[in-house]
């Protein structure tokens, strides 16, 4: 398999990870449950599958954020985490000008720029996590903790209840 960009970062990070491919099927929009999906092809437990959402400020600011499979994200504890008034997800035709990566293969390492993130806070609750190795059909698992440290996150709740 090809390393991408993501893998090539924990590479020279010496962060032990693992790949895991699934077939993909095109389906990558959010609201259709990709993520849950994606869990159930490779047979995991979706809290541990982690999406990557990547939204913009009022002032344009972007900012990047990995929820669970099993949860969408709370747009006000979004914006209480990054101090922005408003916010709300690129279009799905910025993405990849704006990352590096399409909807579906991205993942929150490697982007063109390094933008804060936020991974939710349940993330610590499991040995290991599932991300977008940066291409759709592959996974990334590693260690939240090694995830937080490779792409400098911060820890949050992100639940809407």
């Amino acid at each position: 398999m090809k390393k991408t960009n993501a893998m090539r970062i924990l590479d020279g990070l010496k962060i032990k990870y693992e790949t895991l491919s699934y077939d993909d099927d095109g389906e990558h929009e959010l609201s259709r449950g990709a993520a849950g999906n994606t869990a159930a092809k490779l047979g995991i437990n979706p809290a541990a599958c982690f999406k990557t959402i990547v939204m913009r400020s009022e002032s344009k600011q972007i900012f990047v954020f990995c929820q669970s499979a099993e949860h969408e994200i709370n747009l006000k504890k979004a914006r209480n985490a990054c101090g922005a008034k408003e916010i709300g997800p690129v279009k799905p035709d910025e993405l990849l000008a704006l990352t590096g990566y399409v909807r579906g293969g991205c993942s929150p390492l490697g982007m063109k720029k390094k933008f804060p993130t936020f991974i939710d806070e349940s993330a610590l609750e499991h040995e290991k996590i599932y991300v977008s190795a940066g291409m759709r059909g592959e996974q990334i698992a590693l260690a939240p903790q090694d995830l937080i440290k490779a792409t400098g996150a911060e820890a949050v709740d992100l639940v809407l209840e």
